[in-house]
């Protein structure tokens, strides 16, 4: 008698990735069911909103491979669960990764949920990452993907024991280059897409313009280290710890300053007073406001279930940053507060620190302070 295949439910995002990791499950003799999410519906008619085309290439990838696929529509807890969260950080002067919260929230969640109620056993995204069971605790593991270039690990450090042990990551042990190459060898109508490099709701919008709609703008001062008032800021929503590009102000002369002496060095934003509505920048990218220690996170999560023993370890404070050598000086359930031998430039708080030993991730927090 045939043993009855297991059944893995993939999301089909319409891009190469997902489409690849499709392709390898039923390789490996899954049952494999494709589901288009819908987590964003504000704007369906702009130009920026790919959903469509998104949709038209996730059921062309369908159709190749011979799978079902289902377009769900996920818009309502989206919007409570992770859109409401992501303007309550902005209102606040934070700055909020929202792709972390709808992997924990939508993803892993709401699309688990689904998964589960069509009689999956598992399911499946084209996110760069790994999972394996500890032989030795039985604990399931998150380790970063192989290819170091693409890494999603820490997009995905919010993910519980439950939500690993039935998740699979394919891709996670390929390089990007090999899952084109997939793609093409397939005929994969999306083999050639570019990949999406917008926030999730967000897509390929213009930020500020968006976040406009939504959050209520109050102009004020832009004040240099010194205190001087050398500009207006319209909103400290739209500004990040940091940013360079788009703060409309140019070079300031000192008195009697020599032609050419440094005053053109670009500007950054170091900090928001949100009592003043101030907006602090500071010249040079290695100026000591830029530069932090010691930083302390809130709202933990913990891949194990519970907080890393090791007190010397690895971490991220921005995605695509390079781990940085730290020493843990406090851990607990839902906090942590790390130090840094080499100090780390614009931590920000709202983003999260993601904690590393080696290859496996064990965690992270949301930046609330940080210190030179």
């Amino acid at each position: 008698m045939l043993q009855k295949k297991s059944k893995v439910v993939v999301g089909l995002s319409g891009g190469v990735d997902s489409a690849v990791t499709a392709y390898l499950l039923k390789q490996q003799g899954y049952e494999v069911i494709g589901i288009f999410m819908k987590n964003w519906e504000d704007d369906d008619d702009s130009e920026y909103c790919s959903s469509r085309v998104d949709f038209v290439d996730a059921a062309a990838v369908a159709d190749v491979l011979g799978i079902e696929i289902e377009h769900v529509n996920f818009a309502a807890e989206y919007r409570d669960r992770v859109f409401a969260e992501f303007l309550r950080e902005y209102q606040a002067g934070r700055t909020p990764n929202p792709d972390i919260l709808c992997n924990a929230e939508i993803k892993f969640k709401a699309f688990l949920d689904h998964a589960f109620a069509l009689g999956a056993e598992k399911i499946a995204t084209g996110h760069y990452a790994r999972v394996r069971q500890n032989a030795d605790s039985g604990l399931f593991e998150l380790l970063k993907g192989l290819d170091p270039s693409k890494d999603q690990s820490y997009f995905l450090h919010r993910l519980t024991q439950t939500q690993l042990s039935k998740t699979l990551f394919p891709v996670g042990e390929l390089h990007k280059t090999e899952v084109r190459r997939i793609a093409a060898e397939i005929g994969l109508p999306n083999a050639k897409k570019k990949d999406s490099t917008g926030i999730c709701f967000i897509g390929e919008r213009p930020f500020r313009e968006f976040l406009n709609r939504y959050i209520a703008k109050e102009a004020g001062p832009i004040r240099d280290a010194k205190g001087r008032v050398i500009g207006q800021h319209v909103g400290l929503s739209f500004y990040t710890l940091g940013q360079r590009q788009g703060l409309g102000i140019g070079g300031i002369k000192e008195k009697g300053a020599q032609k050419g002496g440094g005053e053109h060095a670009p500007w950054f934003v170091a900090r928001k007073d949100m009592a003043n509505n101030t907006l602090w920048v500071v010249q040079g990218h290695d100026h000591p406001w830029l530069q932090s220690h010691q930083l302390t996170a809130q709202n933990a999560s913990w891949v194990a279930g519970s907080p890393p023993m090791q007190t010397t370890i690895a971490a991220k404070t921005r995605y695509r940053q390079t781990d940085a050598a730290c020493t843990v000086q406090s851990m607990s359930a839902d906090s942590c507060t790390l130090h840094f031998e080499t100090p780390q430039w614009a931590v920000t708080p709202g983003q999260s620190a993601v904690l590393y030993d080696g290859d496996v991730c064990l965690g992270g927090a949301v930046i609330d302070s940080c210190n030179g």
